[in-house]
């Protein structure tokens, strides 16, 4: 399969980062289990910006709502470079992520309900749905040639729709109040950025802008923010020719750095800073625990494979291209690497329940790792042998 040279380079770059991502992750658990963990947490409680306009927010959710914007940017022009011109230009493969994605949310949310139905934890249900995408592709990305090209697109899609179901799922479950005001002038921008696309504008500047202004009307509407870098992503022009470099490609180009070395390790630092206590190790073996442990790791591998396995049988969707069975239970796995969005949806599920809150993280960061190591492991023994050939 021929990949474009800038998909290639993100993957590339996410191997080197996926090292520093690791990095990031030990650093800031050693921080938060430290005399210096009440000081990293000011610091990222700390507000800053401005509250002219309603832009006065803690360090963390600039990261998590703003940076993370950026990050979501750059995998949806992958995705959509994808379905224009490469694995996931064919309906029957670009519908397979999907298929996926829905049955990587619903088996989980069962799972969960099972363990948790009727107990003070049945609000949780949405913890185990997500999967963190930038987690998931920096493994993923470590095994480089090891496995298709296509493996990797493949769970890159499902990521992405598994976490726009979980920014629905918060919308319209975990959150307290839709600004509709908001929400319809976010429709406008997003409205405006598509009407830009079909007059063929050309300029990434005209793009830019109006995807600032989403942002803005996004997260003033109650619903996470991050979902504008996919919209703004979708808009941007591109092309199937290989002769001349779209306003896509070169989005791309610039991005890849940054969102590789910078975005993704602070991303890391920030949301991983779990301070360990005995109550978080009593309640792993809980219903919550056991319900968000088995919901990541099972609930996901099964639901994943059971629904593509369905949606192939249907003839709707194919399996991606030089791929195998056994890669797709390891990328069931690897989808169930929840980790910061999962912590999201617990902190959400039980607000003011500290304890409850703890115990959810500890179970995440067990499942999060079991999944890791098991996906990971997993598709490396698969493809021995069947290494993809260098490409010029």
């Amino acid at each position: 399969m021929n990949l474009s040279l800038y998909f290639k380079k993100f993957f590339n770059n996410s191997q080197a980062s996926g090292i520093v991502l690791i990095f990031c992750v030990l650093i800031s658990l050693l921080i938060a289990n430290s005399s210096l963990a009440g000081s990293f947490q000011n610091f990222l409680d700390k507000e800053v910006g401005t509250h002219l306009f309603h832009l006065n927010y803690p360090v963390s959710i600039w990261i998590n709502d703003g940076l993370m914007a950026i990050f979501f940017l750059l995998v949806g022009l992958e995705i959509k470079r994808e379905l224009v011109e490469g694995e996931l230009s064919s309906f029957k493969n670009a519908s397979l992520p999907i298929f996926a994605a829905v049955g990587g949310m619903l088996v989980p949310a069962v799972i969960y309900s099972i363990f948790n139905s009727g107990t003070e934890y049945s609000n949780g249900w949405g913890i185990p749905m997500a999967t963190d995408i930038a987690f998931s592709l920096a493994i993923i990305s470590m095994l480089g040639k090891k496995i298709p090209n296509s493996i990797k697109i493949f769970l890159a899609a499902l990521a992405i729709v598994d976490d726009l179901g979980a920014i629905l799922v918060i919308a319209i479950f975990y959150t307290d109040q839709i600004h509709w005001s908001y929400l319809l002038l976010s429709f406008g921008v997003t409205a405006l950025l598509f009407i830009l696309n079909f007059l063929k504008v050309t300029k990434t500047i005209f793009y830019i802008i109006p995807g600032l202004f989403l942002w803005y009307f996004l997260h003033h509407s109650g619903i996470h923010a991050t979902i504008a870098g996919v919209l703004l992503a979708f808009s941007i022009p591109t092309n199937a020719s290989n002769v001349e470099i779209s306003p896509l490609e070169k989005l791309e180009h610039q991005l890849h750095i940054p969102v590789s070395f910078l975005i993704m390790p602070v991303f890391a630092l920030t949301n991983t800073n779990i301070t360990f206590s005995s109550e978080m190790v009593a309640g792993v073996t809980s219903t919550l625990g056991l319900g968000i442990i088995c919901g990541l790791v099972l609930g996901k591998l099964i639901g994943i494979n059971l629904f593509s396995m369905i949606a192939i049988k249907l003839k709707l969707s194919s399996l991606p291209q030089n791929s195998n069975w056994t890669q797709m239970i390891g990328v069931g796995l690897l989808a169930g690497i929840g980790f910061t969005m999962s912590i999201f949806i617990a902190l959400l599920s039980f607000k003011g329940e500290i304890v409850i809150q703890d115990e959810a993280k500890f179970a995440i960061l067990i499942a999060s790792f079991v999944a890791a190591i098991l996906g990971f492991t997993i598709l490396s023994l698969s493809s021995k042998g069947n290494m993809e050939p260098e490409e010029d």
